[in-house]
C-alpha cells in the first residue's frame, strides 16, 4: 500500500495463500498504456472512461482518462500534505479517501470539483460499492460496509481464507456479486463472498506482475470492471500498462 512500509508486509499471513482456497489464473486480453508516474491507489471504469486516484504526498491526484491511449482528459491535485487513496463513484460524485488523515472528499464526477469533506476512524485504503452500499478497506482483514450518504458504518465483514484472517486488503472492486481485493505486496487478488467474508478463490496476477514489477513499490494495485462490456482490468503502482484480463476456471 505505502512506499517502503516493509513492516506492514510482514503482517501478511502467508498461510491462506498456500491453503485449500482454489487459484484462478488469468489470460491477458489486451494491454493499454498506463502512466508510469501514477502511484495507483484507486481505479474504476464509468461511461467509457477510466478514473484513477494516485498516492504519495505532493503527487496525489484524481484523474479521468481515455482507456485506449491513456490520455488524461481531466485531473485535480490533492493538497500537497495529503496522501490520496481509493476512490469510488456514487451517483454523480466521486468519493475519495486519504491514508492517515482520517478524512476524505466528495468530488463532482463531471467537473472533478471538490465538494464536502467527511471523516472516518483509522486509515483509509480503498473503496468500492454495491448498488446500495460502499465497501471500504483499511489494510486490516475487516471490510467496513458504509452508508453512501452519511458514511456511517452499517456493519463489518472479516475476510478469511480457510479460517485465517487475511491482512493487507487493498484496492477493491465489486464484480458480479463478489468483492475483489488486491492483497498488498503480493501478486494475488482475493475473490471474496461479501456476505461471509470467505475467500472463494485467489486470482494469480504473477504473469503481469513479472512484466511490470522492478522494485518493492511498484506492486499490483488497481482493479476496474466495465459491467456493460463485461471487461475486467488490472494495473499497479508505476506500471506502464493497464491490462484487460479474463479469469480462467479455478484449479
Amino acid at each position: 500500500m505505502r512506499r517502503g512500509l516493509l513492516l506492514a508486509a510482514v503482517a501478511f499471513v502467508s498461510a491462506p495463500l498456500a491453503a485449500r482456497v482454489p487459484v484462478q489464473v488469468i489470460q491477458v486480453v489486451k494491454a493499454y498504456p498506463h502512466d508510469t508516474r501514477a502511484f495507483t491507489e484507486g481505479l474504476f471504469f464509468r461511461d467509457g472512461m477510466m478514473f484513477e486516484s494516485t498516492g504519495l504526498e505532493g503527487r496525489s491526484d484524481i484523474r479521468r482518462y481515455r482507456l485506449e491511449d491513456g490520455k488524461v482528459l481531466a485531473r485535480v491535485a490533492l493538497p500537497p500534505n495529503l496522501f490520496g487513496e481509493g476512490i469510488v463513484d456514487w451517483k454523480d460524485e466521486i468519493v475519495s479517501l486519504t491514508w492517515r488523515n482520517g478524512f476524505g472528499f466528495r468530488w463532482n464526477l463531471a467537473s472533478l470539483k471538490r465538494g464536502r469533506k467527511f471523516t472516518y476512524p483509522g486509515e483509509g485504503w480503498s473503496l468500492t460499492r454495491t448498488d446500495r452500499e460502499l465497501v471500504m478497506s483499511d489494510g486490516t482483514p475487516v471490510l467496513r460496509i458504509l452508508d453512501p450518504v452519511t458514511f456511517r458504518i452499517k456493519r463489518r465483514v472479516t475476510v478469511t481464507a480457510d479460517g485465517v484472517p487475511v491482512q493487507n486488503l487493498n484496492e477493491l472492486e465489486y464484480v458480479k456479486g463478489d468483492i475483489l481485493a488486491n492483497i498488498w505486496m503480493t501478486d494475488r487478488i482475493a475473490r471474496i463472498d461479501p456476505a461471509t467474508g470467505k475467500v472463494k478463490a485467489w486470482i494469480d496476477l504473477s504473469p503481469v506482475v513479472a512484466q511490470q514489477q522492478s522494485s518493492q513499490d511498484d506492486v499490483a494495485n488497481g482493479i476496474a470492471y466495465d459491467a456493460k462490456g463485461d471487461r475486467l482490468f488490472v494495473t499497479g503502482k508505476l506500471w506502464s500498462k493497464l491490462y484487460e484480463i479474463r479469469l480462467l476456471p479455478a484449479r
